[in-house]
């Protein structure tokens, strides 16, 4: 679970949801927000806020103003979409969630799963639906791992030596990667990293889903991954 303070805001106080603290924040003038792992944490912040938020401002200091990527000066017709993925315990029960603004939100699981591969999933489900379109995507991620995978060529240099990495140890999740690598190009999309949990509204919805069916019961297991154990 994750608290949401909101110093500044319709309401303030702290609450347990993205959904019902970006209420409270969105199209606020100078709202001031933050998401932390404890309620101690969010209660410190309260008493003393230590950043601003603006429309999704992420800098320090009042009067800081920083549109997050979704916001940006993007193509005409440009897709959006923010992916997030984790597991409780790592390895252990885990979940994905992606957003595809102003179309659609995505989520699902395994019983036992890792971090990566469900950052992984996220990605490759997000363009799984959006095969065939012809627009720009513009896809957003906190994992470095995902990002510099494909952004830095690491994915396409891992399959090209059979899945072994440069210092002889075998590239992990390749099943994953595999598919990532085609699905990419089939698409025109861009892959960009954003922080993790600093109070961007997408990025945050990404995290509540996904963390919300990490904790559901009766879910499939993750054949990918107990292959490799």
């Amino acid at each position: 679970m994750r608290y949401y303070a909101v110093a500044q805001g319709r309401k303030t106080g702290i609450f347990t949801s993205w959904s019902e603290a970006e209420q409270q924040v969105r199209g606020f003038t100078n709202a001031i927000f933050k998401s932390f792992k404890t309620r101690q944490e969010a209660e410190a912040f309260l008493k003393k806020p230590s950043f601003s938020h603006k429309s999704g401002s992420n800098k320090s200091g009042p009067g800081k103003t920083q549109e997050y990527p979704e916001a940006a000066d993007y193509p005409r017709g440009t897709i959006v979409v923010y992916t997030d993925g984790g597991a409780i315990g790592n390895p252990g029960p885990g979940g994905y969630g992606v957003v595809i603004k102003d179309r659609k939100e995505i989520s699902g699981g395994y019983n036992l799963t890792t971090n990566n591969r469900m950052e992984l999933k996220a990605v490759m489900v997000a363009m799984e639906v959006l095969q065939g379109e012809k627009a720009p995507i513009v896809l957003h991620s906190d994992s470095r791992y995902v990002i510099n995978g494909l952004n830095k060529g690491w994915a396409k240099n891992w399959k090209k030596k059979n899945w072994v990495k440069s210092d002889g140890n075998p590239a992990m999740n390749s099943d994953m990667w595999a598919l990532l690598l085609d699905l990419q190009e089939k698409i025109d999309i861009t892959f960009k990293w954003v922080k993790g949990h600093a109070g961007d509204p997408l990025n945050e919805r990404c995290d509540e889903l996904a963390n919300g069916v990490a904790r559901k019961k009766g879910m499939p297991d993750d054949i990918g991954y107990l292959k490799n154990i």
